[in-house]
């Protein structure tokens, strides 16, 4: 009897460990998407004109942004994994939502300049708990080239919604190098 207790306590200890918070964020139209919470740095809102445009740079990245005095890459998500790019979205907001993220194996404290991206959304919705287990690899045909690289897998919850979960270091290791 105390084996089968210790078994189901150690299954408890193994759903905790492979249980993870994400943030579901959207890009419009309807794309639900999440990323971990441990790879986050802030959510923003940025009123317009405050990403300063670097030239020559992959029509994705939309500038650069000057965050506490950090400097903060900015890019349109949407465009990036081939979606709608933002300044084809409609839309009245006087401000960009970002989620700034920062490569996962980064200690915070030793950060550099550069090393925070802004992905630039639709709209922030809420945290998520998510056993990584019930991340789903899509069907090769389901994903288009452009969004591949970055996709992590999807996760269906209980109420039927599909969210796609990216990679964030995969974002990083596709910046522009200077």
């Amino acid at each position: 009897m105390s084996e089968q207790k210790t078994l189901s306590l150690s299954q408890q200890k193994k759903n905790i460990v492979e249980r993870q918070q994400f943030l579901r964020f959207v890009l419009l139209p309807d794309t639900n998407l999440m990323v971990s919470l441990s790879e986050i740095a802030a959510v923003l809102k940025i009123p317009f004109g405050q990403i300063v445009a670097i030239p020559e740079m992959p029509s994705w990245v939309m500038g650069v942004y000057n965050w506490r005095g950090e400097i903060v890459w900015m890019i349109d998500l949407g465009q990036l994994l081939g979606f709608t790019p933002w300044y084809q979205q409609s839309g009245v907001a006087s401000h960009h939502k970002a989620v700034v993220i920062h490569p996962s194996s980064q200690d915070r404290k030793n950060r550099t300049s550069g090393d925070l991206v802004g992905l630039v959304v639709s709209d922030v919705n809420d945290i998520e708990l998510c056993n990584t287990n019930e991340l789903h690899s899509p069907p090769a045909s389901a994903v288009t080239p452009e969004l591949a690289p970055f996709l992590r897998g999807y996760w269906i919850k209980n109420n039927g919604d599909i969210v796609v979960t990216i990679d964030g270091d995969a974002i990083f290791a596709a910046m522009p190098k200077e």
